[in-house]
């Protein structure tokens, strides 16, 4: 007969009646839950913040959070413990964290496009087979020497599978956003890296349901042998029928149109009834929900916006809750003694051993060079999450005991933890490019063909970066205009960046949209006005932390020989005409543009250059001013607003700011610079320094720019204005305000005309125009000449016997 004390505890009511009806909410399951969630998403969050500067992905903050909740260590305290994580509640824990789990699956089966497996190589194939079979094998030995020592209770065939299992996986989800991170998603590395991911991913489900149906507490073989022919016939029946619903719902969800919500609702609960089935069978609710996955349509709006309904919410709040559920069975405390120690130490070393040299060896047989295939080997022993469900199910399963159960948490965190480190250390692919000699606007035969790199993070930049396109497209006596829009996407944690991430092509850091039935919005807008004018627009996406993705500007700027690179400003203009802010990511974005690029760099402040949508070239009619107050930064606007000349709906205004004689632009306020090397010191110019040269150029460029004044009345008009004071030169900028875009320099040698700015990368004169008290209506162009002399540290080395990269992308076969 039972004891008192052996008695379950009593079943918890949902809710409480409240602190002043003398209620511990904490006894009641829907108040503690939510005092655990906002526990877990707080401290998780807070480890991922400090884990960040180690490019470690979110996955390892979150287990070492677990871990850290549980009783490894504030855990310990039993009052702790008992308060916030009763043993109670945890049945409520575990079972909304499964919840949020099963749509987690759910939107990674999503990411696996098999579709990319079938056409995988047989490198990749080979590879990720080699990284499967060899751990596995290692993992059984690994089996035999802890079921002799901490496991001797465990059920022979399901210890050695699951075993097996634990150590040959590769997780591709964090697979995928190491590589993103990495900037190595488009790199050889990064494609047989990803295809072979992709292939042990599937493998491992496979396996994963084997171990499970021979787990089962029924040790009797026909009944694992119905569990698997049952497992079979469902992924059978998801094929036949389930996907074809999906698929069908796809089809009635066209672009542009929302998704209705009973399509909605009906996946989601097909998702939930999937669980239950394979669940009934005997393989996890979660198989079900993965296979759902798998067969979903992933192109189309459909799928999209189920990610979107889903996403934020399950990876939020849900999925940590897995983690720390994880972490709660995890005591590191039972691994004791030299003998537990060691078999660490030992699964350790098979996983990382098994995984990195089978890959490695195999890589090598594949004619991967050496250091490619060492990279291959340390990505491919990446773990997370599906590592986690293994042991977990393990664990629920009494295959796994405490102690085995810590070892193989402790060995996945390991193994990931090392990725990043390693494989920025073993393998950092050189950037090399093709020298090229237009690097500026301004050049000595303008009748060469300009190329631009036009970057913007938000539709709401597109119209005008047309109607900026198709005002400098020139006249047909010059060479054709070539523009490359790069929409800027930022990589998150979330399932939708790494279905973008899947859309990469060969070509570069950044990927083309080349799909010929692309139905992008932003590609549409850009490939309907190429093919309304003579100017050639190619549309590109990259897809990176804003902390780096300088890096992919710069490197994309060189590659297609780029001679100025725009910008978007990191504030734009609400409705009552102030400008707000975007985010401090963009204006970090810009500076580290400023200081590496490879070319003349423009950031354009929008102000909704010819309106909220797209002028016909017939239509155009722009009063565009440049401000001249000397320097190269000054000579590059000017060159530019000369080329905008050549556009009949065009006007320009030049203004050339002079002062008397004996007095500069400076008007006794020192000038600041920023240099272009990696450190991005200040410097201070004193007053009066602008050399000789500067001069003498300043001057050669403004008898060019008369000359063709003089043959383009009509189109270009100048005037000159003396300015005997900072004063002065604010009144006469004010007269600008009324135009539809002003021109100006970075760093012309004049005094800054505002006391403080909170936007330092555009300038003295930039800073005035890009505020609110300036003009609602006017967009501005700040311009950066590029400058050789400053540009110490490139981030692409020029090599004169390099092959030319393409500069249109390659065709699909």
């Amino acid at each position: 007969m039972a004891s008192p004390d052996s008695k379950c505890p009593a079943p918890m009511k949902a809710t409480s009646n409240g602190a002043f009806q003398h209620e511990n909410p904490l006894d009641y399951a829907l108040p503690l839950l939510i005092l655990q969630i906002c526990v877990v998403v707080v401290f998780t969050r807070f480890l991922a913040f400090i884990c960040k500067p180690l490019r470690q992905p979110r996955v390892i903050a979150e287990v070492i959070g677990g871990i850290l909740l549980g009783p490894s260590a504030m855990g310990r305290s039993e009052k702790f413990l008992n308060t916030i994580f009763p043993k109670r509640s945890l049945t409520v824990l575990e079972t909304v964290a499964n919840i949020g789990l099963l749509f987690f699956l759910f939107l990674v089966g999503l990411e696996l496009d098999l579709r990319s497996i079938r056409k995988t190589g047989h490198k990749a194939l080979f590879i990720a087979l080699s990284g499967i079979t060899f751990p596995f094998i290692l993992g059984i030995g690994t089996s035999y020497a802890l079921r002799a020592t901490i496991s001797k209770n465990a059920n022979p065939t399901s210890f050695l599978v699951f075993m097996g299992v634990a150590l040959s996986i590769t997780a591709f989800p964090v697979l995928a956003r190491i590589l993103a991170e990495l900037k190595l998603l488009t790199t050889n590395v990064g494609r047989i890296a990803m295809s072979a991911a992709a292939i042990n991913d599937v493998a491992a489900w496979i396996l994963l349901a084997l171990a499970i149906a021979l787990s089962g507490s029924n040790t009797s073989p026909l009944v694992s042998l119905w569990v698997i022919l049952c497992a079979a016939g469902f992924v059978l029946f998801a094929m036949f029928a389930i996907s074809p619903l999906l698929g069908m719902m796809a089809k009635r969800s066209p672009e542009g149109e929302p998704v209705q919500e009973i399509y909605i609702c009906i996946t989601m609960t097909l998702v939930l009834a999937c669980g239950f089935i394979t669940d009934t069978i005997g393989i996890h609710a979660l198989f079900g929900a993965f296979v759902v996955g798998i067969v979903m349509p992933k192109d189309g709006p459909f799928a999209g916006a189920l990610i979107e309904k889903i996403e934020d919410l399950v990876m939020s709040l849900f999925l940590p809750l897995y983690f720390v559920s994880s972490g709660l069975k995890t005591d590191v405390a039972s691994i004791s003694g030299a003998l537990s120690w060691g078999m660490l130490v030992l699964v350790i070393f098979t996983a990382c051993f098994g995984k990195i040299i089978g890959t490695f060896l195999v890589s090598l047989l594949c004619k991967v060079p050496f250091r490619e295939a060492l990279a291959l080997g340390f990505l491919m022993n990446t773990k997370g999450l599906v590592e986690l469900i293994v042991l977990n199910i393990g664990k629920d399963r009494k295959v796994l005991n405490d102690q085995a159960f810590a070892i193989c948490v402790l060995m996945a965190l390991f193994t990931t933890f090392i990725t990043t480190p390693i494989v920025m250390a073993v393998y950092k692919p050189a950037r090399t490019g093709s020298r090229y000699t237009h690097k500026t606007v301004q050049r000595n035969d303008p009748n060469t063909e300009l190329r631009v790199l036009a970057c913007f993070h938000s539709t709401r930049n597109i119209p005008t970066l047309i109607n900026l396109i198709e005002s400098s497209r020139g006249t047909k006596k010059r060479a054709k205009l070539c523009v490359y829009a790069m929409h800027l996407m930022e990589l998150s944690e979330r399932p939708s960046a790494i279905t973008m991430v899947h859309t990469a092509r060969n070509n570069g850091m950044p990927f083309w949209n080349k799909k010929h039935d692309n139905r992008d919005q932003v590609v549409i807008a850009f490939q309907a006005y190429g093919h309304l004018s003579s100017v050639n627009v190619r549309p590109m996406t990259a897809i990176s932390a804003f902390s780096n993705i300088h890096e992919d500007i710069c490197t994309s700027a060189h590659q297609k020989r780029a001679a100025i690179i725009f910008l978007p400003f990191h504030k734009h203009q609400r409705f009552d005409g102030t400008m707000e802010s975007v985010g401090n990511s963009l204006r970090a974005m810009n500076g580290l543009v400023l200081s590496h690029a490879p070319c003349s760099v423009g950031i354009l402040v929008d102000r909704g250059l010819g309106g909220t949508s797209q002028v016909q070239a017939s239509d155009v009619s722009y009063k565009v001013v440049v401000g001249f107050f000397g320097g190269r930064d000054d000579r590059e606007a000017l060159a530019y607003g000369m080329r905008m000349a050549e556009h009949p709906g065009v006007s320009i205004t030049v203004v050339k700011f002079v002062v008397p004689p004996g007095m500069t632009l400076a008007f006794g306020a020192k000038l600041i610079g920023v240099t272009a090397d990696k450190d991005r010191k200040v410097i201070k110019v004193a007053e009066g320094t602008t050399t000789d040269v500067e001069k003498q150029e300043d001057e050669h460029f403004w008898s060019e720019f008369l000359g063709v004044c003089c043959k383009n009345a009509e189109s270009i008009m100048y005037e000159e204005r003396l300015v005997e004071s900072k004063e002065d030169i604010l009144t006469t900028m004010r007269e600008m305000n009324k135009s539809n875009l002003i021109l100006v320099g970075r760093m012309p040698p004049v005094v800054p005309l505002v006391d403080t700015s909170d936007c330092p990368e555009l300038g003295p004169v930039g800073s005035y125009l890009a505020s609110s008290e300036f003009s609602t209506s006017a967009s501005v162009i700040v311009f950066q000449q590029y400058n050789p002399k400053t540009d110490v540290y490139p981030l692409v080395m020029e090599i004169s016997d390099y092959l030319n990269m393409p500069d249109t992308p390659p065709h699909s076969p």
